[in-house]
């Protein structure tokens, strides 16, 4: 699935299922608590907390699918095509770290 395809899927699901879009600050607020669930399962997995028992069978690809969604979405509200986006930002850095990353000497 391309990013557009996402985008539109998800339109097309909030539309048919979800009934309407929240409002772009309910959804800011959504992604928020998304990316903390992320974080949590992040900080347990890869860092230095344990999980709780109740923890254990978290699944991170499903975190971070539902961080995705709630960002399509926040993009189809407001009419940004993420795939251009993408592209533009890729082009940024890549314009502004062209030697920075490779002149680093805490990435060899």
């Amino acid at each position: 699935m391309t990013i557009e395809e996402a985008q539109q899927t998800v339109d097309q699901w909030i539309t048919t299922t979800g009934v309407r879009y929240y409002n772009e600050l309910t959804n800011m607020a959504i992604l928020t608590e998304e990316v903390g669930e992320v974080a949590r399962i992040m900080a347990r997995k890869y860092g230095e907390q344990s999980f709780k028992e109740s923890d254990k069978e978290v699944d991170l690809a499903d975190e971070m699918a539902d961080v995705l969604f709630v960002l399509i979405c926040l993009a189809n509200q407001t009419g940004i095509n993420l795939t251009e986006a993408l592209a533009k930002n890729l082009d940024k850095k890549t314009k502004r770290d062209t030697e920075r990353h490779k002149n680093n000497e805490k990435l060899k």
